[in-house]
């Protein structure tokens, strides 16, 4: 073997090697959705598709849970690195003791709405007054309708309210309840598009409730400042750069592969409605919103206290 042939040996080694050694030097962060893979979740996973957290050296595990509860507690119990929560949510859990921060955006305004049948007999929240109102979840949602009945001179008592878990749409659509609380915009409203009975929405922030980021990522507060964590919400923002600039390219990277069952009616329309409201710089926050909307929360009852901001909301370093 000649000198030339042992110097381009060594060489295509040294690539060898160095390519192992990056593969070798990946980080896992293991990602828990809030829910099963929806639009909402479009910016992780074409960031993933696109490579951008390959490129930060992270190799992502993304989980979606059969208890949407749980992620942000695996995350505050150690076992995961990062969970997709509610900021009324987090906000709860930071105030029963959880250590959880908030580090990114993922959605950065209000989805949930109250919705009755565009056809219906309601045409404003004072018509609610001796009506039936459906919720899914108590606590926040109930919070939201006091506050919106309030703003027409009405209460709670002035309306009943019945538990009909997740099937918001349909109990509309029997007549079991007049409206519904907790429905989101970007689902709900083109569910009942699709299903010929389009429905009717009051939107929360403008009856008197601060405006709120409705999707958040969450981290352990012991484990903020590891460089991972900043690595992974800088690809995201990519991944919400080319989402915003491709739409229809990144519409085929989410439905790839074994996400091609997503490829429906439903999931069309919500991508379209969810795309403009997917915060573009998702690691930014906005102090002053947060402390409002956290001393919204106390003056409701939903929470007791609210901690210096650095113990439950940052912006990574």
């Amino acid at each position: 073997m000649n000198k030339k042939t042992i110097t381009t040996a060594l060489l295509l080694l040294a690539l060898v090697l160095g390519t192992s050694g990056s593969a070798m030097a990946k980080e896992k962060i293991t990602l828990l959705l809030d829910w099963f893979i929806n639009p909402d979740h479009a910016p992780i996973f074409v960031a993933l598709e696109k490579g951008y957290f390959a490129d930060k050296g992270l190799e992502v595990e993304i989980i979606a849970p059969s208890n949407p509860n749980d992620p942000p507690k695996f995350v505050a119990a150690g076992k995961a690195d990062i969970a997709v929560s509610y900021q009324h949510q987090h906000q709860m859990q930071v105030d029963q003791g959880l250590p959880l921060v908030r580090i990114a955006t993922m959605v950065a305004t209000p989805l949930n709405s109250l919705v009755v049948l565009a056809d219906g007999p309601i045409k404003s929240v004072a018509d609610l007054k001796g009506k039936a109102v459906g919720y899914s979840v108590g606590g926040f949602e109930t919070v939201l309708l006091k506050v919106m009945l309030e703003k027409e001179g009405l209460t709670l008592d002035d309306v009943k309210l019945v538990n009909v878990n997740f099937s918001l749409s349909p109990s509309l659509f029997s007549g079991q309840v007049d409206a519904v609380i907790g429905a989101f915009r970007n689902f709900e409203l083109n569910q009942m598009d699709i299903e010929k009975r389009p429905g009717r929405a009051f939107y929360v922030e403008e009856f008197g409730i601060p405006a709120y980021d409705e999707l958040i990522l969450v981290a352990h507060k012991e484990n903020i400042s590891r460089k991972k964590l900043r690595l992974f919400v800088d690809a995201l923002e990519q991944g919400v750069q080319y989402l915003v600039n491709h739409p229809q390219e990144s519409w085929q990277l989410f439905v790839k592969g074994d996400r091609k069952n997503l490829d429906d009616e439903l999931n069309r329309l919500a991508w379209k409605d969810t795309l403009p409201r997917f915060a573009l710089r998702p690691g930014a926050l906005d102090h002053k919103r947060y402390n409002r909307f956290a001393a919204f929360l106390k003056q409701q009852g939903t929470v007791t206290n609210v901690p210096a901001m650095e113990n439950w909301a940052v912006e990574l370093k």
